[in-house]
């Protein structure tokens, strides 16, 4: 994909959706982290049930620890893997009492040195959190931008790399939350929305619906 029609791609998902963000629901760092590490291989909808009810009593660091991992389990056993993400959660909120005063750090490496915490976690946190502009990439950015064109890779390191050489300055914030929206509910894994794909005819997918 040129480099003008990538710049168009952005300005319209931008004219579309001017204040993209996540579909999670938090009210700090420390929620944002912790839905994300619940959202792995479940629904945004599925988590957000799940942590209504759990953030008015874990909302901190200290108040996960008190809950601990069985007490946190019975919030969270709608959602796939919870046994693993409650022990992941709990061990995450001890390392932030313990080596950050209980604070989530703006920093990737930090992040990763959380239990449970991958660089796609890290990254959504550092942009949606600290407003950093990193790109996370997960199942729906990896589909996007390898149908489109826009930053092709066999692997989702591969397509950061790639998404972080080609997405103009002026766009890269917001690039995730775009793109994600977008494989979400127009470029779908089965049946894409091609005909009212606002992109279309900058797409360089092959097998186009309609």
């Amino acid at each position: 994909m040129t480099p003008n029609h990538i710049d168009s791609l952005f300005r319209r998902l931008q004219a579309a959706l001017p204040e993209p963000g996540s579909e999670l629901h938090y009210h700090s760092a420390y929620e944002l982290l912790v839905a994300v590490m619940l959202s792995a291989q479940a629904t945004d909808i599925s988590v957000n049930k799940a942590t209504q009810k759990l953030f008015p009593v874990a909302s901190t660091p200290a108040n996960m620890l008190a809950l601990g991992v069985e007490g946190l389990k019975p919030y969270i056993s709608t959602i796939n893997l919870y046994p693993t993400k409650a022990r992941h959660i709990v061990g995450m909120s001890a390392m932030l009492c313990e080596k950050h005063h209980g604070q989530v750090p703006a920093d990737r490496e930090a992040l990763q040195a959380l239990p449970g915490v991958g660089r796609k976690t890290a990254n959504v946190v550092l942009n949606t959190a600290f407003g950093q502009p990193v790109i996370a990439v997960d199942t729906h950015i990896f589909r996007v931008s390898n149908r489109t064109g826009l930053a092709r890779g066999k692997n989702v390191n591969q397509v950061e790399e790639g998404l972080v050489q080609v997405v103009p300055g002026a766009f890269r914030h917001n690039a995730h939350h775009w793109l994600l929206l977008h494989g979400r509910y127009t470029c779908t894994a089965k049946s894409p929305r091609c005909v009212q794909c606002i992109i279309r005819d900058l797409c360089e997918f092959l097998d186009k619906t309609g």
